[in-house]
């Protein structure tokens, strides 16, 4: 496993939970970004739900790395 491989499983884990429905899937199980109070923000779940919310904020510069990978996968075969 090298360096490119785990760039690669970062990458699909951001893309994981870039797709995330707030309404379809986050609220209905308590994991709204309105339901943690601003004390609780740093709590696990606190933190778990502001990372959601930042991989959701950047989706255009996410979708620059997908391309990017895609072009060198295409590339080095």
């Amino acid at each position: 496993m090298g360096l490119w491989t785990l760039l690669e499983g970062f990458l699909l884990l951001a893309n994981a939970l870039a797709i995330l429905n707030e309404d379809r899937f986050l609220a209905p199980r308590g994991w709204s970004f309105s339901e943690v109070p601003g004390v609780r923000t740093k709590s696990l779940k606190g933190q778990v739900i502001g990372l959601i919310y930042a991989t959701q904020y950047l989706r255009l510069p996410l979708m620059a790395l997908n391309a990017i990978t895609i072009i060198v996968m295409l590339v080095s075969g």
